[in-house]
């Protein structure tokens, strides 16, 4: 096995003739060390320039009481946007919705959303169904407020053109019925 040095770099067919590798040029080598130093110079350059990275630190949302990670100066901004309350961003978009709906009045929003977030995290997380169940009366009060009153029929009678002659209830019938059962009993006896 040759040396190290000996390795072919190139063969000639005609004379059989090994070249050994040439030699790197001290000015070269000279030109590649400066244009190292003059990166590195600039790397060291662009680390004084960028401020200084602030530590994170774990934030508990107000509301629903998620964690996240945020710098302080995220959570100063977030708390003087909110007055003093660290809200997550998912609750910080609700809050904004709910702005919209009461004409954009923040602290209301605010503290609107935050009663409904302690609400389902004392009711909404241990009974979910029942929660659900809520949450659909609700909805269904708030489409009769906006309907009138009451809820529309939605019987097939109702669906328009004349009544066809239809007998109209005007109470129940089952005292009658048990008017006359009672009658016959009192005959059978």
């Amino acid at each position: 096995m040759a040396p190290f040095r000996e390795i072919l770099v190139g063969f000639n067919t005609k004379s059989n003739i090994v070249q050994k590798p040439s030699k790197l040029s001290m000015e070269n080598l000279q030109r590649t060390i400066s244009d190292i130093s003059l990166e590195l110079s600039k790397e060291a350059n662009e680390a004084k320039i960028l401020p200084p990275i602030s530590e994170v630190e774990d934030a508990k949302c107000e509301c629903c009481g998620m964690c996240e990670e945020c710098t302080p100066e995220y959570i100063n901004r977030v708390r003087d946007k909110f007055s003093g309350k660290l809200i997550c961003g998912l609750c910080a978009e609700a809050v904004k919705e709910e702005m919209e709906k009461n004409g954009g009045k923040r602290e209301e929003a605010l503290s609107e959303h935050m009663s409904e977030c302690v609400k389902f995290s004392r009711f909404g997380r241990t009974y979910p169904v029942l929660y659900q169940a809520e949450a659909m009366r609700e909805l269904l009060k708030k489409s009769t407020r906006l309907n009138g009153g009451r809820a529309k029929s939605v019987s097939p009678r109702d669906r328009g053109g004349p009544n066809k002659g239809g007998i109209a209830r005007s109470s129940s019938c089952i005292p009658a019925i048990t008017r006359e059962i009672k009658d016959l009993k009192m005959l059978t006896e």
